[in-house]
């Protein structure tokens, strides 16, 4: 089948979702939505065992990226099918509008390293912790961060487990195309702004 001109988008290369957690100046947890996320090596890392981080770019100005430029820290917590209906929420609701936002709130557990908030509902909570930051234009910027600290569920570290069954166990989300979430085995999750709607007031 031939190949035609688009404009460049992504919507055929979905991204996992990540709930970044952070504090508030009162203690309080404070969780945004988030899929530009990725990995990276960097001489930064090179004492830090594997030697791997990650790279997170936010765009816009929000409580999230305030919070971290504050902090230096942050949690990335994968996004499941379970945690879909209050990932969706966190991603509509902003912090900075929105004082009750985390109303609607996971089970929080402090971090095993730093002071960050992670999430008990995730397979999968890294603990990040920024060392450069870079801005590429107006509201859009770049933290490099390096993996202080990392706790995965236990059942996905059995390795008596094929990897492909531990890696569908898991059920997570992606961010795919035209303002939709999508399954890891291509299943409509439903449009932006609608999982939320099953939240109870």
């Amino acid at each position: 089948m031939s190949k035609v001109k688009v404009k460049n988008y992504n919507d055929f290369c979905p991204q996992q979702l990540f709930l970044y957690g952070t504090y508030r100046e009162d203690g309080t947890p404070n969780f945004g939505l988030f899929c530009w996320f990725s990995y990276l090596h960097a001489p930064e890392l090179k004492d830090e065992g594997a030697g791997m981080g990650v790279m997170a770019c936010i765009g816009g100005e929000k409580l999230t990226k305030d919070l971290i430029r504050k902090n230096g820290v942050f949690s990335a917590n994968l996004v499941t099918e379970e945690l879909l209906p209050l990932a969706d929420y966190y991603g509509i609701v902003g912090g900075r509008e929105h004082e009750d936002k985390m109303r609607f709130s996971p089970t929080v557990e402090k971090g095993i390293v730093l002071n960050v908030p992670t999430i008990a509902e995730s397979p999968l909570s890294m603990e990040l912790q920024v060392f450069q930051e870079i801005h590429l234009e107006s509201g859009s910027d770049v933290f490099l961060c390096k993996i202080m600290g990392e706790t995965m569920r236990e059942d996905l570290t059995d390795k008596d487990v094929p990897f492909i069954d531990r890696f569908k166990s898991v059920n997570q989300v992606l961010s795919g195309g035209e303002m939709r979430y999508v399954s890891m085995d291509g299943r409509d999750l439903g449009a932006w702004g609608e999982p939320m709607k099953s939240l109870k007031s």
